[in-house]
């Protein structure tokens, strides 16, 4: 799908122009026997299956397979797969071959429960949907035959993992042959400029609820290009990373770095600083992709004092933490910081000598930061709006709303101001002495919980209904930006309550008693 100008399809593209697919399957031809991808080692302990360790012809192999088999179920060009998986390889398999097979992948965030993804599916006219049978001891793959139910476009559920209930179709067949020889053929070629399709629907929240955010292969790439300019990571670096690619953010910070240095990406699902000493002693990873609220607790704690990895990539969810973010003191540690706002761009930062957070600047945003002997790339420009607030044009920003023509109708739409320019709704101020944008705050009309955004006037309603007199606030946390907690007669009775209707876990969390386990679980989650 082009979004805004048909006849870039038709456009060949340039030599820099690929799509993600595509450039991983480079990857492939280069260096088939090198390890692509690997699962956590206690993947057994949150999911079915043994943890899986693939060469990157064994990954490419994976990702044709799953293409040929989205064909198969006669799924149009540009139908939406929805995707919700923790951070295990299938994830980042089936992202690629939804890609691959011309379509559009959806991931949605692991603690969205049945509220969240029938509204955001069914905005978008999800045609299938892939999970796995468990995480924890939730049930994932009932719950997907649940959101089916509910979303009508939807008539496919695909998982992986052992007894699949069902109705649900099977994708664990195209592992048994590792090695391609069953595997269903898949065309891989593509007329036009696949590069400017759109490849992935994430979603934001803003005032009127969930807000689709479509990006193509090329603004997703010029976000992960933006990451591994400031990192520096060298050709066929390892990167073990602690963060999903269920975002734009997550999209860019892992598997395009991890796809233009050729190298190997350990996946973690968050958090278990046993299971990463473990993974250090194994793998020896080269970069550490973990939240800046966590990286600083952990580097205090003596993790990095023996040699670690060369370089930590902190994702800010909350940019207006950085600002007041301590001085990094790992000097043997690079320490490349991420501005993340919500679904509409990113601003990475390498630190300096002085160990302060690199200055976000007004106007254009290069990479990497000036650096004697290192040309700069443009890709984006920042603004401050009228309002005072944080707004971002350029090649990682979305250009067009979605669905084409959604912004004729009154539903809630992702809105391009004048010049190309989204208001990202922080509040920012511009600091006399350096000229440089300082976030001091996040939208006025939603709520930030490590990394989740709600609309609270609509959760405040929801839980109005649910029980009469109880209340909902959100309050100022530094290690996740806000936090939710509420009051009710009854906290137990509540929480059923709250889950029966299918709402987030850190918003049932928030009526624990004691009021706090909100903090730890979203922590996770971030």
């Amino acid at each position: 799908m082009i979004l805004g100008n048909p006849e870039a399809a038709e456009r060949q593209p340039s030599r820099d122009q690929i799509a993600i697919d595509e450039l991983f399957g480079g990857a492939a031809r280069r260096q088939p026997d090198r390890l692509a991808i690997a699962d956590a080692p206690n993947r057994e302990t949150f999911t079915d299956g043994a943890p899986r360790r693939l060469s990157h012809a064994q990954a490419d192999r994976m990702v044709d397979a799953i293409a040929a088999r989205l064909r198969q179920m006669n799924l149009p060009t540009d139908s939406i797969v929805g995707i919700q998986l923790p951070n295990i390889v299938e994830h980042v398999l089936v992202l690629l071959g939804v890609m691959r097979a011309g379509l559009i992948a959806a991931p949605l965030p692991l603690l969205w429960r049945r509220a969240d993804a029938i509204a955001a599916l069914a905005r978008i006219g999800a045609k299938a949907m892939v999970t796995c049978r468990r995480v924890g001891v939730f049930n994932h793959g009932q719950f997907a035959l649940r959101v089916a139910v509910e979303v009508f476009s939807i008539r496919y559920v695909c998982g992986f993992g052992a007894n699949l209930p069902d109705g649900m179709v099977s994708f664990d067949d195209l592992f048994a042959a590792p090695n391609g020889d069953a595997l269903p053929p898949f065309d891989r070629e593509r007329p036009g400029n696949s590069a400017a399709r759109v490849a992935v629907i994430t979603f934001d929240v803003g005032e009127g609820g969930i807000l689709p955010v479509a990006r193509t292969h090329l603004e997703l790439l010029a976000g992960g290009l933006n990451v591994l300019l400031e990192s520096r990571l060298a050709p066929g670096s390892v990167i073990l990373s602690t963060v999903a690619p269920s975002s734009f953010a997550g999209i860019c910070l892992t598997l395009l770095p991890w796809m233009f240095s050729g190298g190997t990406l350990l996946l973690h699902h968050p958090f278990n600083s046993n299971i990463l000493g473990r993974q250090w002693r194994d793998d020896r990873f080269d970069a550490l992709i973990l939240p800046g609220t966590v990286a600083f607790p952990l580097a205090d704690s003596g993790a990095f004092a023996r040699k670690g990895p060369n370089c930590i990539i902190a994702p800010w969810r909350s940019p207006e933490l950085l600002p007041a973010s301590p001085i990094w003191r790992q000097r043997d540690v690079n320490l490349v910081d991420v501005a993340i706002f919500g679904e509409v761009g990113l601003v990475a930062g390498r630190r300096g000598d002085d160990g302060k957070p690199a200055a976000i600047p007004l106007g254009p945003i290069v990479t990497p930061r000036p650096d004697a002997g290192m040309s700069a790339v443009r890709l984006a420009e920042l603004a401050r709006s009228q309002t005072g607030t944080v707004a971002l044009r350029g090649p990682m920003v979305p250009h067009h709303s979605y669905p084409p023509g959604r912004e004729r109708s009154g539903l809630p739409q992702l809105k391009i101001g004048s010049g190309g320019f989204i208001d990202t709704g922080y509040s920012c101020r511009i600091d006399d002495a350096t000229g440089a944008v300082v976030v001091t705050g996040p939208p006025m009309a939603t709520v930030g919980v490590g990394g989740y955004r709600f609309p609270l006037p609509d959760l405040r309603d929801v839980i109005g209904r649910v029980e009469a007199g109880a209340t909902l606030a959100a309050v100022s946390d530094s290690l996740l930006g806000q936090r939710l907690v509420g009051r009710a007669a009854d906290h137990a009775t509540i929480r059923a309550a709250l889950k029966a209707v299918g709402i987030n876990p850190l918003v049932v969390a928030a009526f624990a008693d004691g009021g706090d386990s909100s903090r730890s679980e979203a922590a996770v989650a971030a």
